[in-house]
């Protein structure tokens, strides 16, 4: 989640963990992302998809250890004005130039941790350095994939602004919990970006576009819906904690009509072709070369099941394998 603040009480009464889109759809994002790989690409990251799933919240673990790490999680978009995009200098000394680099820090820099992740990327692709292709994919994954969430543009980030506490973690973690198995995840193949600063703004103008919707329908259904079907006990881990009823979850899923679905499946292939981009700069290296420990045949076998659910856009549950 884009600030600390955003780990507290929905309200007195009302607790949720939470994180930038929920470790549930960081996992999620970064494994699928994986199936829009090339050939090429495919043996190495399938070989590696544990880690690569796993290590999908590492940069949020990174939080608590590293003050420098928050900002470059979200763009608090709405601070520079109606017209964001049109104001804010892409390049970074510009920015700065134009703002102070204190403000561009105060008000996030994930345009700009997406631009440095992918050509550290690219580097560790030019040096065969396999422990940094896979803890640089899976950093970047989780900030492009943090780019795609509306409320990681928005200074108004957990509704704290308007009367919403608590809308960060029912959008990003309680509604792709509840619903998530039902999406329809398959998003095509990894494309070559020609710009990867250009492609994170547009990202991030994209997200900030869906602001308004995110907000206003949840503040309509807070007005109609009743007080007393809002919240209920339910179990986080070893945990039972007062959380958003699914009966109310359900009509907000209802009311952002696949929102969090269309914004999951993009963030799935612009994790793919970041990563597919940062290979082809690279020079395109084998990575088969690379691949430590190869996949069993029955590893082989379960992850091609989960590649043909995903195509089919269905979804494996890995813990019922």
């Amino acid at each position: 989640m884009k600030r600390n603040l955003a780990l507290s009480l929905i309200s007195i009464l009302v607790i949720i963990t939470c994180s930038s889109w929920g470790f549930f759809a960081h996992y999620r994002i970064n494994r699928l992302a994986v199936f829009t790989l090339p050939k090429a690409m495919a043996g190495f990251y399938r070989a590696n998809i544990e880690f690569i799933t796993e290590h999908a919240v590492s940069a949020d673990k990174r939080r608590y250890v590293d003050s420098t790490e928050a900002p470059k999680h979200f763009l608090d978009a709405d601070h520079y004005g109606k017209s964001p995009f049109s104001a804010i200098p892409q390049n970074w000394d510009d920015a700065v130039k134009k703002y102070s680099a204190d403000t561009i820090y105060k008000y996030g820099v994930v345009p700009w941790t997406i631009q440095f992740e992918y050509y550290r990327l690219v580097k560790a692709f030019k040096d065969h350095d396999t422990t940094a292709i896979l803890n640089i994919s899976a950093n970047l994954g989780h900030y492009v994939a943090d780019a795609h969430v509306p409320l990681h543009l928005t200074m108004n980030y957990n509704g704290q602004l308007t009367n919403q506490t608590g809308i960060h973690a029912l959008w990003e973690s309680r509604l792709p919990e509840l619903f998530g198995d039902h999406y329809n995840y398959y998003a095509g193949k990894a494309r070559y970006i020609d710009d990867p600063l250009k492609e994170a703004f547009k990202i991030c103008r994209s997200s900030f576009k869906a602001v308004d919707s995110v907000l206003r329908f949840e503040r309509m259904l807070g007005k109609t819906f009743p007080a007393d079907k809002k919240y209920e006990i339910v179990k986080h881990g070893n945990r039972k904690v007062q959380d958003y009823s699914v009966a109310y979850s359900k009509a907000y899923q209802n009311m952002l009509n696949g929102m969090v679905q269309r914004r999951m499946r993009s963030a799935i292939l612009s994790v793919g072709s970041f990563w597919y981009s940062a290979w082809v700069d690279a020079g395109q290296p084998d990575l088969d070369k690379l691949i430590a420990i190869p996949l069993t045949t029955d590893e082989k076998r379960k992850i091609a099941q989960e590649e043909a659910l995903y195509k089919a856009g269905k979804i494996l549950n890995l813990k019922e394998q």
